[in-house]
């Protein structure tokens, strides 16, 4: 039969935009269809409250990008993108008006915890000792054969742990406890949950390893910098294409979908074996979040000196009250003190606001489709560690876990981990197989945050999902 193009990609996500270029540089030709009128998916950035004010839509900060296995063998460089390390990458204030902090050297992070450095060193030292072993090893499907088992042993064995129980019984103070929490909340699961300190290794890890940067100008700039490589390559891509059913694709030899798999099964319909079809419909999501965007007048009046030099904040108190707030939201009720994760971008990269004036990103988790307007909690939140944080600000830009959807459908109803990551899901992501990216239908692989390794900016689902077309359509 003949072909259009020997792939076609449906989404402009960076997994999207990894699986055509992993394609377009074995030789394939290559066609990338967006909905939207922008490319980039959670990697998209956009004046949403005032001219001159740059804010990310959605991911703002990127440990994953920086530490990814794929994007390290790109030209992305060459293509604009340009790292900003903050000086401090993560600062965890308390109401004392002190800050624990993730600083890039893990001995400095280890003695700024006082009586837990002894422990912190012991835990995270020899995790990023290992972090290239380990970055090969969890970014990719959970069921393979461990290359560096030792290394995976040392990881895997505190990472199965629930988070509350890790860190009550390896700290005994608030300061360690509370900045590891906050971390493992990163999991949208409670911190009673298996697996949620997995969460807080692989991010903490990160953050020794290569820290948490930001992107100079902006999220969009990776999806720029993909984008453009890919056109290097001889890849295309068409924006406002948006696709209901198969009928609606050019011919190609392979289909890679960055797109969820509710979305497959509404656009593949009959076509899906019953028993295939039932496993996506029961693949559960991950609770929502609710995001705010901010024009400022001045930087953020934080009561802790060291926040001032942190590139992402977090803001939920003590280790208690943070998994309270997430306990909650698992039950589908709304915390009146959320957890809520800022990024002060700005301080650190001039290109984001007018001179002397400054953004602010910030979210708090929901549950799942939650239309509540949590702004009120959330700016509480903010303004109990920086008072007079109200009066700096200048403009809004709210979205809800409905507006999230309505933005972009992978984003179903405000999840932005492509599904649930408890054990179950991250073993089978979203089936049982250690190639989870291939469907039933001939030629036909998701690529989505909804396969291994899962949420992240690390274009490394695509990666994969990519290899296996290669391997078993396109030869």
């Amino acid at each position: 039969m003949a072909t259009d193009y020997d792939a076609v990609v449906v989404g402009s996500g960076p997994n999207g935009l990894a699986a055509a270029i992993t394609l377009a540089r074995a030789g394939h030709s290559v066609l990338v269809l967006e909905a939207n009128s922008s490319i980039g998916g959670g990697a998209r950035s956009a004046e949403l409250t005032l001219p001159g004010f740059v804010h990310d839509v959605c991911s703002a900060v990127h440990p994953l990008a920086a530490g990814s296995p794929f994007f390290k063998t790109l030209p992305l460089a060459r293509f604009g993108l340009t790292w900003i390390q903050p000086e401090i990458p993560l600062a965890h204030p308390l109401d004392d008006g002190a800050a624990a902090c993730l600083h890039r050297d893990v001995d400095l992070a280890a003695d700024s915890l006082g009586a837990d450095s002894r422990a912190y060193r012991r835990l995270m030292k020899p995790l990023a000792h290992d972090w290239e072993k380990l970055a090969t090893e969890f970014l990719q499907p959970m069921l393979h054969l461990p290359r560096h088992p030792i290394a995976l042993a040392r990881f895997g064995i505190p990472g199965l742990c629930p988070a509350s129980l890790l860190a009550k019984s390896l700290f005994k103070h608030e300061p360690a406890r509370a900045l590891f929490a906050g971390i493992a909340a990163h999991s949208f699961l409670p911190l009673e949950a298996v697996v949620s300190s997995a969460f807080a290794l692989v991010l903490g890890t990160a953050g020794h390893a290569v820290g948490w940067p930001i992107p100079r100008g902006g999220s969009q700039t990776i999806a720029n910098a993909l984008a453009a490589h890919l056109a290097e390559l001889g890849g295309k891509i068409d924006i406002n294409h948006r696709v209901e059913n198969f009928d609606d694709l050019p011919k190609s030899r392979a289909v890679l979908l960055d797109i969820s798999p509710w979305q497959f099964v509404r656009i593949a319909g009959n076509k899906l074996p019953a028993r295939y079809r039932r496993r996506l419909e029961g693949f559960r999501q991950a609770p929502g979040i609710f995001k705010i965007d901010y024009a400022l007048s001045a930087p953020i009046p934080w009561q802790a000196d060291v926040c001032k030099r942190a590139g992402t904040i977090h803001l939920g108190g003590t280790l208690d009250e943070i998994a309270r707030a997430e306990r909650e939201i698992a039950r589908g009720q709304i915390p009146e003190h959320p957890f809520v994760l800022v990024a002060q971008q700005s301080l650190f990269d001039e290109t984001r606001a007018p001179q002397g004036q400054h953004t602010l990103w910030a979210y708090c988790h929901v549950p799942f489709g939650c239309k509540i307007d949590m702004s009120e909690r959330m700016e509480a939140q903010i303004e109990r560690f920086a008072p007079g944080f109200r009066d700096c600000i200048l403009a809004r830009h709210k979205m809800s876990a409905v507006d999230l959807e309505k933005s972009n459908p992978n984003l179903a109803g405000g999840d932005i981990s492509g599904g649930a990551t408890n054990l179950a899901q991250l073993i089978a992501r979203p089936i049982l197989s250690p190639t989870p990216y291939r469907t039933p239908l001939p030629g036909i692989y998701l690529c989505s945050a909804s396969t291994p390794p899962g949420g992240g900016v690390h274009g490394m689902c695509g990666y994969h999902a990519a290899r296996a077309a290669l391997k078993e359509t396109l030869g």
